[in-house]
């Protein structure tokens, strides 16, 4: 017997990407850059179980190295410019990429926890 997986609706995912709680919608999940709140002030909804841990930072770092290196490739390429210009673009570029993509992505992977209901594992001893 084979069971049917259910994919999270689209709606869960703008949530997540927004910092939305992503039980009602409406609250807010994520305060100020990346610290998590502890609950929904809509809803209620304890976040408690999110822990989102080194995940966002790993597909920000995999994204934005893409995005620089072929920044970087093309300017190298088509204008062959002193190093000291790719520093002078690729360095603050890339700051703000990480910056922009860290708190959606860190939403986003919270809200797919929920969904799944993934949780730390509790180990009795």
């Amino acid at each position: 017997m084979s069971e049917e997986h259910v994919y999270p609706p689209p709606r869960l995912y703008i949530d997540g990407l927004l910092g939305r709680c992503p039980a009602c919608s409406k609250g807010h999940m994520i305060k100020g850059l990346l610290a998590v709140s502890p609950k929904c002030e809509v809803c209620g909804l304890d976040f408690s179980f999110a822990d989102a841990g080194d995940g966002p930072a790993i597909f920000v770092m995999t994204i934005v190295g893409f995005i620089a290196i072929g920044v970087m490739a093309y300017i190298e390429i088509v204008h062959k410019p002193p190093y000291w210009v790719h520093a002078a673009i690729l360095l603050p570029l890339s700051a703000f990429l990480c910056l922009a993509l860290l708190r959606p992505m860190k939403g986003l992977l919270i809200a797919l926890q929920y969904f799944n209901k993934a949780e730390e594992s509790r180990h009795k001893s």
